[in-house]
């Protein structure tokens, strides 16, 4: 019985290096690009409630110490790190919801770079949306690979009109 159960572990080990990938693998293109990683983190994020989470390749694009900032409607800063963000996502069962991008503006000089990214939230992924919010992301290249180092977000409400102002400035 012993052996029976080693030889499947064993086969069960075999399988998984052989036919398994590295999340380097999986997600190398990912951030081989500025454009891919913005894309990856909107990706991430959106989706339907029968999709499961993608923690994974989440963690895989942003760097370890990653900070997440939120302003609120006055304007105060909450900051968290990536770990955080993931406890009240996991306390409840996953809902549509779809991040779409409006309009991106980069800036990158050597191996850092500054997204500035607006977009609206949406329940349906083709049905607009006045829930709308500005990122500005903080991302630097390393070992043939960009890595999200820091994001903050400010939704648009009756006290900021920031994303009007992003997308009517050049």
């Amino acid at each position: 019985m012993n052996k029976i159960i080693l030889t499947s572990i064993s086969i069960i080990f075999a399988c998984n290096s052989i036919f398994g990938q590295t999340n380097e693998e999986k997600y190398a293109k990912d951030v081989k690009s500025l454009d891919a990683i913005i894309n990856a983190y909107y990706d991430v994020i959106s989706g339907s409630s029968n999709e499961p989470w993608e923690f994974e390749r989440d963690k895989y694009i942003h760097s370890d110490n990653a900070d997440i900032t939120r302003l609120d409607e006055s304007g105060k800063a909450e900051s968290h790190t990536l770990e955080a963000e993931y406890i009240p996502v996991g306390l409840y069962p996953k809902e549509d919801f779809y991040e779409k991008e409006l309009k991106r503006l980069v800036s990158k000089y050597g191996n850092i770079a500054q997204v500035w990214s607006a977009f609206e939230i949406r329940t349906e992924p083709n049905t607009e949306s006045n829930i709308r919010g500005l990122n500005s992301i903080q991302l630097h290249y390393e070992n043939g690979r960009w890595w999200i180092d820091s994001w903050t977000c400010e939704m648009e409400s009756e006290n900021s009109s920031v994303v009007t102002d992003f997308m009517t400035n050049e």
